[in-house]
């Protein structure tokens, strides 16, 4: 009876410890993961730019605006001889200067639309910046996920040895009983201690994997929790669509698939901007300026002020420029083509690399279910055992067999649960769903 209460004890313990952790569930963990992940940020960040890039201040549709000012000073000695009769003068050391402020602008009516094909291209740079990010979230999930199933497949585990020694130290008490009355050799008592030794270095073990699972898991969350915590390590499998509902979505949906899309859209511009050089440029010029000539006496005047507006229109038509236009289209139509036979390339390994996760994941839930049932059986064969054990009937030999092998079927569930959840995620990522179940 006392040890039962102290067992009894021991748990309660155990459970108010477990209590007392923070729980970090999977919902958390997404939103901490999304808000301090450093690639998230970064990826982020290149959204920003991509995002100014296509203000109107960047796109050349504005004029431009400039300022000018001078001032001359000169020293000159001067020999004037006059046409009108006056005597020939001769200056040393004559003072002169020049004083002048304007403001430019110019602006450019037409450039063959290049202007144009360049802000659509910011527009669909912008776009694939959004779906780089996108692809940045979707690998940093798959990767959070992969180290909270970790951290939650090494707690699963690690009560399942816990328990595992309980039940040896039970079985020790039990033999150091019946070793005291005369019913048992002193070989039972060796056995049960040598198997809480074993249960107890894997327990230190387990414990261990699980310090590193947590800080690998704080490493992509992107932040450092001062107290410690439990993971959710329950799994609910969400995927309800049947596969050739999926595989129309991954081929419509397949982030690497969108971004080869929205890169033969930029080739295309490309190729619209480069040609856009061939045409002429049209653009207005206007300007206002002061001026001031503060002149040396021999100047027909002594001082000259004007202020003035002007304006003008140019036009400027590069007939030829060394080929380099027509390179460039040429290079950029090259690149269009890559483009396109990239896009045939994904769709293929779309295809692919569906179908193995799909067989996966199938393979991964079937193995799982089967894991669940196979833990009824290894419990039933426990309990019987153990019921035996406790009359006799059964050795400690015997009686270890049994709760090792539930224990064996507790831990490959376990593995089986959490890899197939996470074989259901890479499928998802890969019909371009995985930002759209519930976690």
């Amino acid at each position: 009876m006392m040890t039962k209460v102290k067992l009894t004890f021991l748990f309660l313990l155990c459970c108010f410890g477990l209590q007392a952790q923070e729980v970090l569930t999977k919902e958390a963990a997404v939103s901490v993961a999304l808000e301090n992940n450093y690639g998230v940020k970064i990826a982020k960040n290149a959204v920003a730019v991509a995002e100014n890039s296509t203000s109107i201040l960047n796109t050349g549709f504005l004029p431009t605006l400039a300022g000018n000012a001078g001032a001359n000073y000169n020293l000159d000695n001067t020999e004037a001889e006059f046409s009108d009769g006056r005597p020939d003068a001769v200056l040393n050391g004559a003072e002169s200067s020049n004083y002048n402020a304007s403001i430019t602008l110019n602006y450019t009516l037409f450039d063959g639309l290049g202007r144009h094909y360049n802000y659509k291209r910011l527009k669909e740079q912008y776009q694939l910046s959004e779906l780089q990010a996108r692809a940045t979230i979707e690998s940093t999930i798959l990767q959070l996920f992969s180290a909270y199933y970790n951290v939650a497949q090494f707690s699963d585990n690690l009560n399942a040895l816990e328990e595992t020694l309980m039940i040896t130290k039970d079985r020790l008490v039990r033999a150091n009983y019946q070793f005291d009355y005369g019913q048992n050799t002193k070989l039972g008592v060796l056995n049960a201690e040598v198997d809480i030794n074993t249960d107890s270095i894997n327990i230190i073990n387990t414990k261990q994997n699980l310090k590193i699972a947590k800080r690998d898991l704080k490493l992509v969350l992107g932040e450092t929790y001062t107290n410690d915590f439990s993971v959710d390590t329950e799994v609910v499998f969400t995927l309800q669509l049947e596969k050739d509902i999926l595989f129309e979505k991954a081929k419509s949906r397949n982030i690497a698939l969108l971004q080869t899309e929205k890169n033969i859209a930029i080739s295309k511009l490309d190729i619209n901007s480069g040609k856009s050089d061939f045409l002429p440029t049209i653009g207005l010029s206007g300007s206002y300026g002061w001026n001031k000539n503060n002149n040396n006496a021999v100047a027909l005047l002594a001082v000259s002020t004007s202020t003035g507006l002007s304006a003008g229109l140019n036009l400027s038509w590069n007939l030829f420029d060394g080929g380099s236009t027509i390179t460039r289209v040429r290079n950029a139509k090259i690149n269009l083509e890559t483009q396109q036979l990239q896009k045939e390339s994904i769709l293929l390994s779309i295809e692919r690399d569906f179908n193995n996760a799909w067989d996966n994941y199938q393979n991964k839930l079937e193995i799982y279910n089967i894991q669940e049932k196979n833990i009824i059986t290894a419990q039933n064969n426990f309990d019987r055992t153990q019921e035996k054990f406790k009359i006799g009937q059964v050795n400690s030999i015997e009686f270890r067999q049994a709760q090792i092998n539930l224990l064996n079927a507790e831990l490959s569930r376990n593995q089986a649960k959490f890899s197939a959840k996470l074989s259901e995620l890479e499928l998802l990522q890969i019909s371009g769903e995985l930002l759209n179940v519930q976690f």
